[in-house]
């Protein structure tokens, strides 16, 4: 099995101090579990249900935020990149470049953050079968780089609402490829407040806990101190709070899967 490992961090960059107070109390709870841990936090949200939403503090002054990070704490770090020339810039920073679900198919894309040989994560579309991931997955390990991740974060079921095959997780991790499961975009309810987007995040111990036990290798969550303050996916965001008990959860589950193999 690989080595279990937790992605995390609040959805968007808000500041400085609050990326480095957020990354450092993540990181501590992944320590004294024995997790490895990379944080995540976008630079830009470009796919926001209101162009009057608040996106980020954009690539140059993220970056600057996110390498602070990195050399502070030690951390590996990751962020999303929407186009080819924002991957290779990104790439200077970030240890881990991430295919938001809505650019899964964008070839080039794909194409140029694997070309970085930085580690890629291809977020499954909510468009997309886990079979027809394998030709994206092919798409970005032609360029040589084989430190491809593949993330199940559901399916869109219409009517604001998504819903996740656990199946997915085999069918990706028959692939040859760690795989992750996002439960927190996957209790997404896309534009269902009208102007943003909701979320159930009471079922988000659900889906890990279910995720974790079909076999995922990793656990990606957006974590906040305050999703309700947060400025972006607030609703699907887990309380930092509540963050050490669902890894002990995951992890028991985890010890389980290994013991029975």
């Amino acid at each position: 099995m690989v080595r279990f490992f937790f992605i995390g961090g609040p959805c968007v960059i808000e500041g400085e101090s609050h990326a480095l107070r957020h990354a450092k109390a993540i990181a501590a709870i992944c320590r004294d579990l024995g997790i490895d841990f990379i944080y995540k936090s976008s630079y830009d949200k470009a796919n926001r249900t209101s162009g009057r939403t608040f996106r980020g503090p954009g690539i140059k002054a993220g970056l600057k935020i996110l390498a602070k990070v990195k050399k502070m704490l030690g951390l590996r770090v990751l962020t999303d990149v929407h186009t080819p020339e924002d991957a290779r810039e990104a790439a200077r920073v970030v240890d881990v470049l991430q295919i938001p679900a809505m650019l899964c198919r964008q070839t080039d894309l794909v194409v140029a953050a694997a070309k970085t040989r930085r580690t890629v994560n291809i977020k499954k579309g909510q468009f997309m079968d886990p079979w027809s991931m394998k030709n994206i997955l092919e798409k970005a390990t032609s360029t040589g780089n084989r430190d491809i991740m593949l993330t199940e974060r559901g399916a869109t079921f219409g009517y604001q609402n998504l819903v996740v095959d656990m199946r997915a997780i085999p069918v990706m991790k028959s692939f040859g490829c760690p795989v992750v499961m996002d439960a927190g975009h996957a209790v997404q309810q896309p534009g269902g407040l009208g102007n943003a987007s909701g979320g159930m995040r009471d079922m988000i111990p659900v889906l890990a806990r279910a995720g974790v036990a079909a076999g995922a290798d990793g656990l990606f969550i957006e974590v906040h101190e305050d999703p309700d303050k947060g400025p972006s996916d607030g609703p699907n965001m887990l309380k930092l709070a509540d963050l050490p008990k669902l890894l002990r959860q995951v992890l028991a589950i985890r010890r389980a899967l290994e013991d029975g193999a």
